[in-house]
Order: structure tokens, then sequence, then C-alpha cells
């Protein structure tokens, strides 16, 4: 097993350090032109997220979530595709587990709970694997693809929760009816978002970790992400792993609409996600796709996404704020391959020139 633990990269993580501290700075300089205090508002922005047992259950929620979506991204990217469809797999996840609920809500909890699991991920998986299916027998682009089904997934959702499964009851807003709180996840900090939802999410992200870092499957996933034909030449399913990998990235998507519309929110409506996937998914790339890193920058971000709501109550500075520091850290990171091979070249050639001498 120890042959299947990746070295920690050094250089990556101190790049990826540096990246931080430099979104943050510039971050500070843009509120100091705009005429707020840097200080005050980075202080507002960690007390809005760990300063009370409401903020750390928000902090965690947020998380969870972005750690989950994360992780869908890596298993997709491992097997070699890139699953750019989440949301619209989240968005079907969403929906029909929350139907089961409301359409099976006379069957004891356990029974809905199992039922609305089975076909959030179900459906989840269904709608991922047919832009699998399309690039492993014809070769279309899965990023093309599962952009255009993210469109549809989203508007036939749109459509069902403000017209035919619309909310009849007075005073409920756009969307379904509300669950019924005995088949609702229970809270584990109360007025906070955080409930008993959080605990399956860990189970599943130790699950997806163990699977991909200390199984020959994830092995083999691994490999045939990195070269598909020469996992098929070594005897690998390739196909099968590829399409396998995909699926359960949609099913880990359907998932976190379950725990959603189960969690606090409560019922399906079109606003149950606000592109949380593509969160995840920069989250993943940033991490290079490693199940760990993953969970440590999801929970970091969770704090500046949280926090930042709190900074623009108390200090006035634009939760934009928060995105404008997401997007550098991106961007930096995004160059950071390239720098370093300048950094690299500029290396050799002084030791060139020294050897010269």
């Amino acid at each position: 097993m120890n042959q299947l633990k990746e070295k920690i990269n050094v250089r990556y993580i101190g790049t990826l350090a540096a990246c931080i501290i430099a979104a943050l700075l510039i971050g500070a300089v843009l509120m100091v032109l705009t005429g707020f205090n840097p200080v005050e508002a980075y202080s507002a922005m960690i007390e809005g997220s760990l300063g009370s047992p409401r903020f750390i259950g928000n902090t965690l929620e947020k998380a969870m979530t972005l750690c989950l979506l994360g992780l869908a991204t890596a298993i997709g990217a491992k097997g070699g595709l890139f699953n750019v469809g989440g949301e619209g797999q989240l968005f079907f996840g969403a929906l029909v587990s929350t139907m089961i609920g409301l359409w099976c809500s006379n069957l004891p909890t356990v029974v809905v709970l199992v039922l609305a699991f089975i076909g959030a991920v179900v459906v989840g998986g269904i709608y991922a694997w047919i832009p699998a299916m399309l690039k492993v027998k014809l070769g279309v682009s899965e990023v093309i693809t599962t952009i255009m089904l993210n469109t549809v997934a989203i508007k036939v959702c749109t459509y069902l929760v403000n017209g035919p499964w619309v909310a009849q009851t007075k005073g409920i807003s756009k969307g379904t009816e509300y669950l019924s709180d005995t088949i609702r996840f229970a809270k584990l900090i109360e007025s906070s978002n955080l409930s008993t939802g959080f605990i399956g999410g860990a189970v599943v992200t130790f699950f997806i970790w163990y699977v991909m870092k200390m199984t020959s499957t994830g092995l083999r996933i691994k490999v045939t992400g990195e070269n598909e034909r020469f996992a098929r030449f070594a005897g690998l399913p390739s196909s099968k792993l590829m399409i396998g990998s995909m699926v359960a990235s949609g099913a880990i998507c359907g998932f976190v609409g379950l725990m959603m519309v189960y969690g606090y929110q409560g019922q399906m409506s079109q606003a149950v996600s606000n592109e949380f996937y593509f969160d995840g998914m920069l989250v993943a790339m940033i991490m290079n796709y490693n199940p760990i890193g993953i969970i440590i920058m999801s929970f970091f971000f969770a704090i500046m996404s949280v926090g930042a709501a709190y900074m623009d109550m108390m200090v006035g500075v634009s939760t934009q704020i928060y995105d404008i520091i997401f997007s550098i850290i991106i961007f930096l990171m995004a160059a950071e391959k390239g720098i370093n091979t300048w950094l690299e070249h500029k290396k050799l050639q002084k030791k060139a020139r020294k050897e010269l001498k």
C-alpha cells in the first residue's frame, strides 16, 4: 500500500501558500483603495466563519459541500474524463430525492431516506453515464456534452418546480412543498445549516479517499486516466474504468443534491445550487485532484465564503472580494507550472554560464 501513497510535493505546497498570500494581499490593497481597513475586514471574515457555534456549523456545511463536489471532479479526472456537468447532476439528484420524500412521506423515515438516496445517486450517475458513453464509444468531447447537459437539467428542473410540481401551500416561495420535518436531517448545531447529513457526507468522503488511495481499483483508475492506451495494452478494462469513474462522479453530485434538500434547504427550488459544483471543481483543480488536499482546501474556501457575508454586514466590504481572491488564486495556480518551468530554465542557464567561466 505504501507504493500508492503520493509523496508530498513541497514545491507545489510552497507555491500554493505563496499564491494564497499574494491573493489576500491583493484583496487587502483593493480594500485600502476603496476606503476599508483590511485588518478589520479579514478579522470580520474569520469571526463570521469561526466566531460562534452557529458560524462554525455553517462553515462545516459549506466545506462538506465543496469537498464532496471536489472529490466528484477528482474521480472523473483521475479516470480520464473531465466532468463539467456536476451542476446538472446535482439538480436532478435534488429533484428526484425531493419528490420521493414528498410522494412517499407516509412510509417509515428510514425507508424514505433509503429510497431518496438510491434515487439521487442513480439519477446523478445515469446523467453522467450519457456523456461518458458518448466519449468512449464515439469520441465526443465530454466537456462539451456535460456543459450542454447542465443547461438541460437546470431548465427541466426549473420548469417542474415552478410549474407542475410547484407548492400549492400559500406563503411558500417558488419551488416544491417543504419536506416533512420527520424525514429531514436533524440539526447538529441549532440555528446553523449543519445537519446530520454532514455525518453521511463524512462517510462518503472517507470511502472515496479509501478507494482512490488504498485500493487496486483506485490504482487502475489512475493508470487509465494518465495513459489510456497503456492501460488498454496492459489488459485493464480502460473503457469500463473511464465510464465507471464518470458514473461515480455523477452519483456523488446527486448525493450532494439530496444533502441540500434534506438538510438546511428543505425543498427543491431553482436556487438549490448557486454554481456550487464549479466552486468544488476549481478546488479540486487547485489541489491537483488530491483527496486530502481537496478536504483541506475546501475548509479554507468555506471559511472565506461564509465569512464574506458577515464581513459585508459588519464592515461593508462586498462579498465580491471573496470571488476576487478565489479567482486570483486560480489564476496564479494555473500559471504555476509555467512559472516554475521558467525559473528552472533560468537556474540551468545560470549554472551553465558558471561552468563555462
